[in-house]
């Protein structure tokens, strides 16, 4: 699936000096590009059942409720502290240096349902992990994460171990 790479534009450090990004922005404005990789998913994950597919902020929140239309089922935000209306379930998760929170609507996931979890890219997993445990401390069942994505020489993907980890781009340094 590297045919989606030609639509992911990389950006020599930025945020910092010594880190390379990839930007999504390009294969979003190219229509193809854009279905070839919701589609993908979709396609990946037909077979599932699935019931919830969740995005987390705020790259997920691009692929995620495309998925879920084309896989009839509902989307579910997680989101940073703060943001969500209503009663939430929190998960603080370490990070690099220092920690971070997700939240998740207490009501968003009924026990027993099936969720796959979208977002652009996985690194380290950590951020990834941790919306798992939003969604199973709320009785739902990760089947599977799906990301356009994966920086492999950061291993976010031994930190999944356990669960379908799909990603359709794959980056070794």
């Amino acid at each position: 699936m590297d045919d989606l790479k030609q639509f992911i534009r990389e950006i020599p450090d930025h945020p910092k000096p010594g880190i390379l990004f990839y930007d999504i922005t390009t294969l979003l404005q190219n229509a193809k590009a854009l279905r070839m990789t919701c589609d993908r998913f979709v396609w990946l994950f037909h077979d599932k059942h699935i019931d919830k597919v969740v995005g987390m902020e705020s790259r997920g929140f691009m692929f995620g409720p495309i998925v879920a239309y084309d896989l009839n089922a509902g989307f579910v935000p997680v989101r940073k502290p703060g943001k969500l209306p209503h009663d939430v379930h929190r998960e603080t998760y370490d990070l690099e240096y220092g920690t971070d929170t997700l939240e998740i609507h207490k009501d968003a996931i009924t026990p027993g349902e099936k969720v796959l979890i979208a977002d652009d890219l996985v690194a380290t997993g950590g951020t990834a992990l941790a919306t798992a445990r939003l969604v199973e401390a709320l009785g739902g069942e990760v089947v599977g994460f799906g990301f356009v994505i994966e920086l492999t020489f950061l291993r976010g993907r031994d930190r999944l171990q356990g669960y379908d980890v799909q990603s359709l781009i794959q980056y070794d340094e």
